[in-house]
């Protein structure tokens, strides 16, 4: 018992130290860096952007030593941000840890407090009550703006699910889908007004992600993977017809498809 608590300790020191040294290098190249010490919040939002879709790509290939350096990045980006707002008077980074941790703390009662969960829903559900208690005016409210569209779709599902808005089973989903369709064939075939057939076209894909979320799959995920399988196809058939001294824009498409079909059964 002596020795896991040592060893507890030992761990415990070194994630602080750690931690430790991150805020001293962001100290020292703040007041030392030509580059640090000119970026502001608004300069640094875009590289945080980019950071964050690496982030994503390397969980997208599972790439785990990837995934270590993208954490590190985004850590930093979190840092720079708490070290300027030190130096507005805002707040620093000890009131940023300390205001997630009472966060968490408060919307965890179930762990923190004697309410009783009986599963992942239930404390959704109460994540998104304690929101509204907190002041939120809607559950939408936490919806970021900016977000891309797909992943917004399925943001707003999730947290209109998580007050009991939603569908009873995945085969009432799929039928909204189909009717979606449908209502979108119309439109296109009576060659209607564009913003009518774009508010189709709207109503089916987000359909579509609700359905997704049904079945428990992320359409984003499941989008992303569909078009590195399509790039790794198409340059296949790009590498044929270069073999072939062809030009891709010269073929037909029946000889193009005989490559696509090739690049599908080696890919």
């Amino acid at each position: 018992m002596i020795f896991v608590n040592i060893l507890s300790i030992i761990i415990m020191d070194t994630r602080l130290t750690a931690f430790k040294r991150l805020l001293d290098i962001m100290d020292e190249l703040r007041e030392k860096c030509p580059w640090d010490k000119k970026q502001t919040l608004e300069s640094l939002r875009k590289l945080t952007i980019e950071e964050t879709y690496e982030l994503a790509d390397a969980i997208v290939e599972n790439d785990l030593e990837e995934l270590k350096g993208e954490i590190g990045d985004i850590m930093l980006h979190m840092v720079f941000y708490s070290k300027i707002a030190d130096e507005k008077g805002a707040f620093d980074i000890t009131d940023v840890l300390n205001e997630i941790c009472d966060k968490l703390v408060h919307r965890h009662p179930h762990i923190y407090g004697d309410v009783e969960v009986a599963d992942e829903e239930e404390v959704k559900a109460n994540w998104e009550q304690l929101k509204l208690k907190e002041g939120k005016t809607s559950v939408l409210q936490g919806v970021p703006k900016s977000l891309p569209a797909m992943v917004k779709a399925n943001r707003i599902q999730e947290k209109a699910r998580g007050v009991g808005f939603d569908w009873d089973n995945k085969e009432q989903v799929w039928a909204k889908v189909q009717e979606e369709l449908d209502e979108l064939k119309v439109e296109v075939d009576a060659n209607s007004d564009i913003n009518r057939i774009e508010d189709e076209m709207g109503d089916v894909l987000f359909s579509v992600i609700n359905y997704a979320r049904f079945i428990d799959i992320d359409p984003e995920t499941a989008l992303e993977r569909t078009n590195k399988k399509f790039i790794k196809r198409f340059q296949f058939l790009e590498s044929k017809v270069k073999e072939q001294g062809k030009e891709l824009s010269k073929m037909t498409l029946d000889e193009m498809d005989v490559l696509w079909e090739e690049a599908k059964n080696n890919n």
